[in-house]
């Protein structure tokens, strides 16, 4: 039976708590806001996420949201357990074997705690970036120990639930080698890409498009919160990060070997070109499940205002869905490419509404 969130209490008014306590909010939720950072407190009330939190008034919460880095979760429960401040409590940081750990350390109450973690995000940090709609339709991490009570666990389904996450039930150690590879490897893999670009010359940068922008785009965070999170998973992002090295050693090796004209080093090099599409191939569609085959129809776009609805209202006129959008900007000229992504059997039927209505598609 999902348990009713009446007040909330959100610790911690960054990206993630903010976003937490706007989801909360249109569903009527109380949500009191705290935080260390006076101005990210004020921020986020101004944004409409919620008012500040008086632990002397009351009242106390159903729930507390425990959005501070991972080193922090621990003391943070800990403080406010002591303070009887809610009935139940979770944390949204992206590690959680070891502040369970620490938690079981300073010996906090087991049963009224269940580890969380959203997994969504964006570049930007701060209540500034937060928005109401960042978890709708993402994994949502749960990682109860078995002391946590029922009732523990259905406040926390509850608030995945209200943020419209989609819950997955793991282990902490399981949830910490899981994103290693998916997250917290590929963001120091980014960021070792976009380091090669802080002394490129100038012809580099302007010869840069979409393919760079795409694998170096989450090398812009925050790096002081990443500290936290790849100290917080040290040893299975290395783990990640040794096998990358191997790979990109080994083909190092192989192009020396083709440039000194070794012909079949190119084996090796296709081998790991395969792997990777193989890779990508697995991962889920926006749906769940395997990634279906979208048919990508280019077309130019001014940079002007309204230039997108436009087209949008073109998908809309001939029944056409978009799946996915990216826009890839032409350097020095008001324009770019607009990629929509479409089903295979609507390509056709939107390229020559989209032809007919003067619009350029390549």
């Amino acid at each position: 039976m999902a348990s009713a969130l009446r007040t909330v209490l959100v610790v911690g008014t960054g990206l993630i708590g903010t976003s937490v306590a706007l989801a909360l909010r249109q569903h009527g939720v109380r949500v009191l806001l705290a935080d260390r950072d006076q101005a990210a407190v004020r921020l986020a009330r101004e944004l409409g996420a919620g008012e500040d939190w008086e632990p002397e008034a009351g009242p106390k919460a159903d729930l507390a949201v425990i959005s501070v880095p991972p080193a922090h979760v621990a003391t943070e429960l800990l403080a406010l357990q002591q303070q009887d401040a809610a009935a139940y409590y979770t944390d949204v940081a992206s590690v959680k074997a070891e502040p369970i750990h620490r938690a079981a350390q300073l010996e906090c109450d087991l049963r009224t705690y269940v580890a969380s973690h959203p997994l969504a995000g964006r570049e930007r940090s701060g209540p500034g970036a937060a928005r109401a709609d960042l978890f709708l339709g993402r994994p949502w991490a749960l990682c109860p120990t078995p002391e946590a009570a029922p009732g523990a666990r259905a406040a926390v389904l509850r608030l995945v639930e209200l943020c419209g996450g989609n819950p997955v039930v793991v282990d902490a150690a399981e949830h910490d080698r899981a994103v290693a590879v998916v997250s917290h490897a590929p963001h120091v893999a980014a960021s070792a890409v976009a380091a090669r670009l802080a002394d490129a010359p100038e012809v580099a940068l302007g010869l840069a498009g979409q393919g760079v922008r795409d694998v170096t785009r989450i090398a812009g965070s925050d790096p002081g919160l990443w500290l936290g999170i790849l100290s917080g998973n040290a040893t299975p992002v290395a783990e990640v990060l040794e096998a990358v090295s191997r790979d990109l050693a080994e083909a190092a090796t192989a192009l020396r070997s083709l440039a000194d004209g070794d012909g079949t080093a190119t084996d090796d090099i296709t081998q790991l070109l395969k792997r990777g599409v193989a890779g990508h191939d697995r991962i889920p569609g926006k749906h769940g499940g395997p990634a279906p085959a979208y048919v990508v129809v280019q077309v130019v776009i001014g940079d002007r205002p309204g230039q997108l609805a436009r087209l949008f209202q073109v998908c809309d006129e001939v029944g056409v869905n978009v799946e996915d959008v990216r826009l890839e900007h032409a350097p020095g000229l008001p324009l770019g490419i607009a990629e929509v992504s479409v089903q295979p059997d609507a390509a056709a039927v939107l390229t020559r509404a989209l032809h007919e209505r003067g619009w350029q598609v390549p």
